[in-house]
């Protein structure tokens, strides 16, 4: 049940779920019959859970929505929320909650094998999601099918929103809505590689975003505006404050930090080093299970 006199700074809209973890010596795995590893892990959490609990543990008001499964998965996602503080309102979907299988390495990088397995009809009823978008400040869209289905109600209601490519190469039909339709884009470099800075001027040029973020882990972050340098700004990566576990959930730490600068009104450039510090203090547990505070990220910019 949502908190009636709330009022959500942020709405994440889709992208809970459940990872295993399998810890590896290197990428790729070489090809055998059995392969020895540590301890094999379960981390509730995925893309949207990650932002949202990172966006709370800044001290913004963060409410998600979703449609995970009645299932023991989907419990661990209730349970992951509730600690964190996070109004979640879940629908009860009939394909259950989704599962992710990340392969990580002893330097933190990882290889993801997703179970994309909500069925192409699924929707959120439109008296489910609309008093809950009438209450945002900002709405984060994670690149779930069904929330793409949202943006008419979205651009009525006049709410900027946002979203995460994550590895998108510019083709892939899927994500182009969520691009164009976005007034703040994110994306990893890694699905673009060369053509990162020619993608990022695409989005602006031919959708509505006023800013478009490409992460780039150890080689920093890259801005580009619609009132600024056709040329990317970058943004150093921020040195981990301990050694690194783990890289999976670092970029949506990074949105939760930028999302927190742009809510509190800093310039872009800020907000940006806000995500790199988050990012970085990502890294150093495992699957983001120790986001960043308001307190440490405003003490960390100041040494930065």
């Amino acid at each position: 049940m949502i908190r009636e006199s709330a009022e959500y700074d942020v709405l994440v809209v889709g992208g809970t779920g459940v990872d295993t973890v399998v810890r590896v010596d290197s990428l790729p795995v070489p090809l055998a019959d059995s392969v020895q590893v540590g301890p094999i892990e379960e981390w509730p959490g995925h893309t949207g859970a990650n932002v949202a609990l990172g966006a709370r543990a800044l001290g913004l008001e963060v409410g998600l929505i979703d449609c995970i499964g009645d299932d023991w998965t989907g419990s661990r996602v209730r349970e992951l929320l509730a600690r964190g503080d996070v109004d979640f309102a879940p629908l009860t979907s009939p394909a259950g909650t989704r599962r992710a299988v990340n392969l990580v390495d002893a330097h933190g990088r990882r290889m993801s094998f997703y179970d994309a397995r909500d069925p192409a009809d699924l929707r959120m009823p439109r008296d489910f999601y609309l008093p809950r978008l009438r209450r945002a400040r900002h709405v984060h869209l994670s690149i779930m099918n069904f929330a793409r289905f949202l943006f008419d109600d979205i651009e009525t209601l006049g709410v900027p929103v946002s979203t995460d490519l994550h590895d998108w190469d510019g083709l892939a039909d899927h994500h182009r809505e969520f691009a164009l339709r976005s007034d703040l884009v994110f994306l990893s470099a890694a699905g673009a590689g060369d053509n990162t800075p020619a993608l990022m001027r695409e989005i602006l040029r031919e959708g509505r975003a006023d800013t478009v973020v490409a992460t780039a882990g150890a080689e920093g972050s890259y801005l580009l505006t619609r009132d600024g340098s056709p040329t990317p700004y970058h943004i150093p990566a921020t040195a981990p404050h301990a050694p690194v576990v783990d890289a999976n959930g670092a970029g949506d730490a990074y949105v939760s930090g930028f999302l927190y600068g742009r809510l509190t009104g800093r310039d872009v450039r800020e907000c940006g080093r806000f995500g790199a510090l988050a990012g970085a203090h990502a890294c150093t547990a495992p699957v983001a299970t120790d986001p960043i505070t308001r307190k440490s990220l405003l003490a960390a910019d100041q040494i930065a």
